[in-house]
């Protein structure tokens, strides 16, 4: 089987991305960590929300182990805890598709799972495959105690709706709309489609909350180009490097350069968040 491509970054990530820890405020209260718990962390990235719990997790013997399908990303959160001192967090690549071999993480040991602007990305690799689909979401089930949580916040329907048609429409002028559709890495669903998963598909799970916020977000240092070439690096692998895929790249970037620019500065993204508070029955 082929290595699959780390596409991410530390560095990448804080230059066109940091406001993404900065604002899982919310998802975190969602979660409540208290001192004692066993949390296990599904796509980590650099592992800034992690080191802010050790905070809680110090004053008790809890902990929180953090997963992510990236070495890069890995290596730089193991950097940073040890850092920072964070004894309590842990750090290991474990692709989220992959969960249920994870036979270390199935024991039904996690007290709470959490999981901020991954599941859009781990959903969207199998988005074809509705029984991959509920295969993570039961992976995650069985890595729980009983009466455990899952908390998670992901892109919902119609997150960053115009990004993702200028990206489409710019590959689709090259490749056509099948080929484009295909290179789209992600998937945004709504409330209902989460319960329906959870609940009767998979089974074994009570929705306990769920919403959708519509949040315009600021975009980081990088910029719109920053933050396409960062995430949108998936679109643009249906084209051989080189000249066409910079030709497209600019074509989509000069668009939402226009579509998104606020008037007051800087530049806005249509981010639509979808948070989720599950329990395991």
């Amino acid at each position: 089987m082929a290595e699959k491509k780390d596409h991410w970054s530390s560095e990448a990530y804080q230059h066109s991305a940091s406001f993404v820890p900065k604002l899982a405020t919310k998802i975190v209260q969602w979660l409540d960590p208290q001192k004692d718990d066993v949390i296990l962390d599904i796509g980590c990235g650099d592992g800034v929300v992690n080191i802010q719990m050790q905070e809680v997790l110090a004053q008790g013997s809890g902990s929180i182990h953090g997963t992510d399908a990236s070495p890069a990303m890995i290596e730089a959160a193991t950097r940073a805890a040890s850092k920072a001192g964070a004894s309590k967090c842990t750090f290991e690549v474990v692709d989220a598709l992959e969960l249920a071999q994870a036979s270390h993480l199935q024991r039904g040991h996690f007290t709470k799972i959490f999981s901020n602007a991954a599941l859009h990305w781990v959903l969207g690799a199998c988005k074809t495959d509705p029984a991959k689909q509920a295969a993570f979401f039961k992976a995650a089930r069985d890595a729980l105690a009983s009466g455990g949580v899952f908390a998670f916040e992901m892109g919902g329907l119609g997150n960053v709706a115009e990004i993702r048609s200028a990206l489409l429409s710019s590959l689709t002028r090259r490749v056509g709309l099948a080929k484009a559709v295909e290179a789209d890495p992600w998937f945004f669903p709504d409330e209902a489609w989460v319960t329906e998963m959870m609940e009767k598909t998979v089974g074994g799970w009570k929705v306990e909350r769920a919403e959708r916020e519509y949040r315009p977000t600021k975009a980081d240092e990088g910029g719109v180009e920053g933050w396409v070439r960062l995430f949108g690096a998936q679109f643009f692998e249906a084209l051989p490097e080189g000249k066409e895929r910079e030709e497209c790249i600019k074509e989509a970037v000069d668009v939402l350069e226009v579509v998104c620019k606020n008037p007051s500065g800087g530049f806005h993204l249509g981010y639509v968040r979808l948070r989720v508070l599950a329990r395991k029955l």
